[in-house]
């Protein structure tokens, strides 16, 4: 079985579990994804089904993009590779949905965080920030101090500093299916995930869970 699949953040709701207690989940449409192409140890050196994720027009697409996605039957905006536990199992082609997750399982999903801007050491880093009397007057949310002066004499690697914020790659492990909707491609995972509304997303079986 391949180990994941694609899916877009439809956003957040809450549902209710049997004893009456709130859950907040977040809604993923996930799928239906068709594999695009097999990955094999002799051609590639390794092994790995690449899958395709909504489907758009031609214009949408290069000419090369449009032959590579030829023998799938359908063409894809999104391309991702998974590992599967046998290969054989799939061909170009085959069509993945949402039932392969089921309700109690956990899993891990892969976003792109929402993008910040260029922001100061306050809001990215969480620094406090200057003293707010004794007469200054511009230092309230300034770094203070980012290094000595004579010795070393230069700004060591890695110092937190402003500069842009988000828009990275975040893994959100071990979060629980709460439901499956297969009729409509949705899945309920219990907390939040990365990302804004309709940002891809990558739902895969826990790597650290069961």
């Amino acid at each position: 079985m391949i180990e994941g699949l694609l899916g877009r953040k439809i956003g957040m709701t809450q549902v209710f579990d049997p004893t009456g207690r709130v859950i907040p989940v977040t809604i993923i449409e996930v799928g239906p994804c068709v594999v695009t192409q097999i990955r094999t140890k002799e051609r590639d050196g390794y092994e790995a089904v690449q899958i395709g994720y909504q489907e758009v027009r031609a214009k949408s697409l290069t000419k090369p993009e449009q032959g590579h996605l030829r023998g799938a039957g359908k063409l894809l905006r999104y391309l991702r590779e998974f590992r599967t536990d046998n290969i054989a199992d799939h061909k170009v082609g085959d069509v993945l949905t949402v039932e392969m997750f089921k309700p109690g399982q956990r899993v891990d999903v892969i976003g792109t965080s929402k993008g910040r801007g260029f922001q100061g050491v306050v809001k990215r880093h969480g620094f406090g920030g200057g003293p707010r009397t004794h007469g200054q007057s511009d230092r309230l949310r300034a770094p203070g101090s980012i290094g000595a002066g004579t010795d070393p004499g230069h700004l060591w690697k890695n110092t937190r500093m402003a500069g842009r914020m988000g828009n990275q790659r975040v893994t959100v492990q071990n979060l629980t299916v709460v439901d499956v909707v297969p009729e409509r491609n949705l899945l309920l995972v219990r907390g939040s995930i990365p990302g804004a509304k309709n940002g891809l997303v990558m739902v895969r079986r826990a790597i650290k869970g069961s």
